[in-house]
């Protein structure tokens, strides 16, 4: 005989939580995966589990706005004829047009240019309005070859070998036929309203003694002017960062699991990767062992949304990070404005479940003409400035109260963990200890 407690509530499994019941009993009536966009919502060790010291007595602060803090950096001095030089270490991430409009790829053009940084395309193609608009762009090179022409690897300022992305390493791209319109099949020389998926490696090289012959390629069709990037997903972060080194990159750009997407697996997205805080002590490392730490620029991106998630970045030894899904939100994503039409695609603002639907209410990731009137890129590039603006003078702030007149001078000292996974990943000590695990100490 049973006996239940009434004084007790039922308990619930922790393992057989209420979205894993949901997610059993959608498969077994579908018969298929899900596919979402953006990145890892798993909590991850993050940025949040860093924190800054400051100076006092023993360090001696900088006054804030009368004693300069300087914030460029030069990206691609290695080999490149033409190095970038940005007036903020914030740079704009690869987003395809396919996966965006038109309206919001002009928007992060016209931003990224009044901020002074770059913003980079994506597996779409070059479009013209991006060009026009984008005082700095980096054009990605990808395994799809979409839209890649001699020509507009010529009209680029950089260019970035993309070998994998953060939430996804080891797989290729996803964009639903819903979002394949006439002018973005014609880019990509595919058939309209078609499924597409991009494959997940390059078709001419298998390693990085090919990497290196399609690196010297890339330099000869430019001249020897371009930068050349290499972005992989956080995966393996010191042997890809030590292998894209010796393949002769300028720049290394290294994608954490906070990464977004503009569609995926479900499944890839949540337990493919390493979180981006795990990943950039190695690829430092890796820099630094190899006597090219600063020589060769490491860009770092996955889940960056705040001047403070820049500084702490920059202080464990990254030269710049790029920003994909907070510069959409900047620039109107998700908006709970719409709200109301986000219901009815059965999501909720911030949630980020519908950027594969082409069905944006925002008029962002999104092909449909209408939608898309929504998205006024003028008024959405300045809010993006605005943004960019924000986070690079809260970097600055930070800074200055550790002492530095570049964001450059940051450094691991400056910074404490609060948990132990994180003092591990980032290998600074807990707080009030000098203890780092795996290292000595109290």
């Amino acid at each position: 005989m049973s006996y239940h407690n009434p004084f007790t509530p039922p308990r619930k499994s922790a393992t057989f939580d209420d979205y894993t019941l949901a997610e059993i009993r959608r498969a077994a009536a579908t018969g298929i995966y899900d596919i979402r966009g953006a990145g890892t919502k798993r909590k991850v060790p993050h940025f949040d589990d860093l924190l800054f010291l400051g100076a006092s007595i023993s360090r001696y602060p900088l006054e804030g706005y009368r004693e300069k803090c300087d914030t460029s950096v030069v990206l691609g001095s290695r080999y490149a004829k033409k190095p970038i030089t940005l007036k903020t270490p914030i740079t704009i991430a690869g987003m395809s047009f396919g996966a965006l409009s038109g309206n919001a790829k002009e928007a992060l053009g016209r931003g990224a240019t009044i901020a002074g940084t770059s913003t980079t395309t994506g597996d779409g193609g070059m479009t013209d309005e991006e060009r026009g608009h984008s005082e700095t762009l980096v054009y990605q090179y990808l395994p799809s070859r979409y839209g890649m022409n001699p020509k507009d690897l010529r009209r680029a300022d950089a260019i970035e070998v993309v070998v994998g992305q953060g939430a996804k390493p080891g797989g290729g791209g996803m964009l639903l036929g819903q979002k394949i319109s006439d002018r973005v099949a014609n880019m990509r020389n595919l058939p309209k309203g078609i499924d597409q998926r991009s494959a997940c490696r390059h078709p001419d090289w298998t390693g990085p003694d090919d990497l290196e012959i399609k690196i010297l390629e890339l330099r000869e069709i430019t001249d020897w002017e371009k930068p050349i990037y290499v972005k992989v997903g956080g995966a393996r972060p010191y042997y890809d960062t030590a292998l894209a080194v010796k393949a002769g990159a300028d720049v290394v750009v290294l994608d954490g699991m906070q990464g977004g997407t503009a569609a995926t697996q479900d499944v890839f997205i949540e337990n493919v990767g390493m979180p981006t805080l795990a990943c950039i002590r190695p690829a430092v490392q890796a820099l630094q062992d190899l006597g090219m730490h600063r020589k060769v620029q490491l860009i770092i991106s996955g889940g960056i949304r705040s001047g403070a998630d820049v500084a702490k970045a920059l202080a464990l030894g990254a030269d710049a990070v790029a920003i994909g899904t907070a510069a959409l939100v900047a620039i109107g994503d998700n908006d709970p404005h719409w709200e109301e039409e986000y219901r009815k695609l059965g999501t909720t603002a911030g949630a980020y479940d519908d950027w594969h639907e082409g069905k944006d209410p925002a008029g962002i990731t999104t092909q449909d003409p209408e939608l898309m009137k929504r998205l006024d890129p003028i008024i959405a590039g300045r809010r993006l400035a605005n943004y960019l603006k924000v986070m690079t003078l809260e970097a600055q702030t930070i800074a200055r109260a550790c002492g530095k007149n570049h964001l450059h001078n940051l450094e691991p000292e400056d910074l404490v963990a609060l948990t132990i996974e994180a003092s591990a990943m980032a290998q600074v000590p807990l707080a009030g200890t000098s203890w780092i695990p795996g290292k000595g100490g109290f």
